[in-house]
C-alpha cells in the first residue's frame, strides 16, 4: 500500500526536525572548547556575583527595616547612621568585637542592633547571631568591601586577574542593573578612585564592580568603563 499524502507530509516534518537537531549538535561540537569554557566561566561568575549582591543588599535592608532609627550616637558626621557604617570606623574602637582593620562586607554591623549595654556593640550582619552568612567571593575575586560616607553608600568587589571572561562577565552583570545603580570600573591602565572623600580605589591592573545603596550630590562614577553613568547621580 502506497503512503498517503498526509503520511508523506508527516515524514518530511520529522526529517526536517532531525536535520535541524543535527545542525545544532554539529555547531556545538565545532565551537572551540576554549570558547565554551569561557562562556561557562562567565555565566558562573555573573550568577555567583548577582546572588551575593542580592544577599548583601537584602541583609542591609532588613537591618534598616528592623532598626529604622539606627544609632544616633555615631560620631561620623559624613556617614548615614541608618546604614551600617564602615567596619573600620573609629567608632568601634571601644566596641566588642573591636574595630576591624578592613572594609570587608562580612564585617559590617547593624546600627541599633545591640545585645549588650554598650551602644557601640552593633551586631554583625553576617554572623551566627543573625543566622546570615556571606559565602566566599567567586574564584579570581577578592572580598566584597564597603563604604558609607559623604559620597553615599556602596559596596564593591575587585579582580586583578586578566582573564578575558571576567570583563565580559562584569559587563553582562552591569546590564542586569539600572543606570546609576551599579558600574564597572576599569583600572587596567591605572588606579581609579572610588571616591575623593576616602583613600579607597580600584587598584591599578584590576577591574571592579560597584553597587550603590544610596547616592548623594557628591557621588561620583569615576572610571566607569562604558561611560553609561556619565550623567549620574
Amino acid at each position: 500500500m502506497r503512503p498517503t499524502l498526509h503520511e508523506k507530509g508527516s515524514a518530511l516534518v520529522y526529517i526536517l526536525i532531525a536535520i535541524a537537531l543535527l545542525a545544532a549538535l554539529t555547531f556545538t561540537f565545532m565551537e572551540p572548547s576554549s570558547q565554551q569554557s569561557s562562556s561557562q566561566s562567565s555565566f558562573k561568575t555573573v550568577t555567583g556575583l548577582d546572588t551575593q549582591i542580592h544577599l548583601i543588599r537584602s541583609s542591609i535592608q532588613q537591618c534598616i527595616l528592623t532598626h529604622p532609627k539606627g544609632d544616633p550616637a555615631i560620631t561620623d558626621a559624613d556617614a548615614n547612621t541608618i546604614y551600617p557604617i564602615d567596619p573600620n570606623s573609629t567608632y568601634y574602637s571601644g566596641a566588642t568585637p573591636g574595630q576591624s582593620g578592613d572594609r570587608y562586607v562580612r564585617n559590617i554591623r547593624c546600627p541599633g542592633n545591640n545585645v549588650t549595654g554598650n551602644a557601640e556593640d552593633h551586631v554583625k550582619i553576617f554572623s551566627g547571631t543573625t543566622g546570615r552568612f556571606l559565602p566566599p567571593p567567586p574564584p579570581l575575586f577578592s572580598e566584597w568591601q564597603y563604604y558609607n560616607g559623604q559620597a553615599g553608600v556602596f559596596f564593591w568587589i575587585e579582580s586583578e586577574k586578566s582573564d578575558f571572561y571576567i570583563q565580559s562577565a562584569l559587563e553582562k552583570l552591569d546590564e542586569k542593573y539600572s543606570e546609576c545603580e551599579a558600574d564597572v570600573i576599569d583600572a587596567s591602565s591605572s588606579a581609579q578612585e572610588l571616591t575623593e572623600f576616602a583613600p579607597i580605589e580600584c587598584a591599578s591592573g584590576s577591574i571592579c564592580f560597584r553597587v550603590w545603596m544610596i547616592t548623594t550630590g557628591d557621588s561620583a562614577y569615576e572610571g566607569d568603563s562604558d561611560n553609561d553613568e556619565a550623567s549620574c547621580p
